[in-house]
């Protein structure tokens, strides 16, 4: 088998170099995927810098895949050569668990990640379990669903986990990366959507996206006047907030759920959580059999993630834009453009 040809990182934050690896032989139940699109995730960033502590060099990044099948193992019946699927943030598990039997792969504690601890997307081709490799539906453009396959799936699961229906008032808290992708999926589900950023800039492309209300949390009277009217809030910010406000925010059964992660711990008096059976609550990713379900969704509704293409011979400096915030919302990496 020839040899892989990617981008890796060689040390902590270095920037990404050419570099080759031997895949060794194909796995009977592994699929080997000619990428042809990368999201770049901000995962992607945490682990070329080691701020996670389980990267190991050298490693090639890339969890948001979309290509076509190029080889199969011996026993994979489930997928065609010449097809077209993506690869998200899992590449296997075990299988056995009680986790995995249960459909929640996961949440399984020997999970692998596609780019933790193995060769990720940022090359001509990639590696993983056949069951975590899904179809990709023929409405769905390429570089638009890469980023659903990270972004838009740590999103759709907590929305669908929470039941989110078209009775349900929906706050998402940011409008980046993750937070565009949820307007759009809370939206699809019916809901009565609040968007919340600080940028006030924002807000034409929160309502374009589908959100019904907006809201700048930087002001406190804002915030106040949204006290207890929403059944379900999604934070998908990395940085601290007073997250009592949040929960005040939130009706009785109401639930503040996080996908972001802020550098500090999240502090909540118990209180308002028991006067009002509110909950708080966090999700990985999701499941191949909700992953398949998303795309589905999206493609049967329309949604995609707003992206800027970059060749994948340009990797350093798109990820340089997204360090920066100053990709609007995903950057997507192409082997030819």
């Amino acid at each position: 088998m020839a040899q892989i040809q990617g981008l890796a990182a060689h040390a902590a934050g270095a920037e990404l170099l050419a570099f080759r690896y031997d895949p060794g032989k194909l796995g009977a139940q592994e699929v080997e995927i000619a990428v042809t699109h990368c999201g770049i995730c901000h995962s992607d960033l945490h682990l070329i810098a080691n701020d996670w502590g389980i990267s190991q060099y050298p490693f090639i990044p890339g969890h948001e895949i979309v290509g076509t099948v190029s080889a199969l193992g011996s026993e994979v019946r489930s997928l065609e050569v010449g097809q077209r699927v993506g690869l998200g943030w899992q590449s296997n598990s075990c299988g056995q668990c009680e986790w995995c039997m249960k459909g929640q792969e996961n949440l399984c504690a020997n999970s692998e990640g596609t780019c933790v601890h193995r060769h990720g997307g940022y090359a001509d081709r990639v590696r993983a379990n056949a069951r975590f490799v899904v179809p990709i539906p023929e409405a769905l453009p390429s570089e638009q669903t890469a980023p659903l396959l990270g972004g838009g799936i740590t999103v759709y699961n907590p929305l669908r986990i929470g039941g989110v229906n078209p009775s349900s008032r929906v706050g998402i808290v940011g409008i980046g990366g993750l937070g565009h992708l949820a307007i759009q999926f809370a939206r699809v589900f019916g809901a009565e959507v609040t968007a919340f950023s600080t940028s006030v800039a924002k807000e034409a492309d929160a309502r374009t996206l589908g959100a019904h209300h907006f809201v700048n949390s930087r002001e406190t009277k804002a915030m106040k006047e949204v006290a207890g009217s929403l059944d379900f809030i999604l934070t998908t910010i990395n940085a601290d907030q007073d997250w009592g406000t949040y929960l005040q925010a939130l009706r009785p059964n109401g639930s503040l759920w996080f996908v972001g992660v802020p550098p500090s711990a999240v502090s909540v008096n118990a209180f308002p959580l028991i006067s009002g059976m509110r909950t708080v609550g966090g999700s990985p990713v999701g499941s191949p059999a909700r992953l398949r379900e998303m795309l589905d969704v999206a493609a049967r509704h329309g949604v995609k993630a707003t992206t800027e293409s970059f060749p994948m011979a340009k990797a350093n400096e798109a990820i340089e834009k997204v360090r920066k915030g100053k990709v609007r919302y995903r950057a997507v990496l192409a082997t030819a453009i």
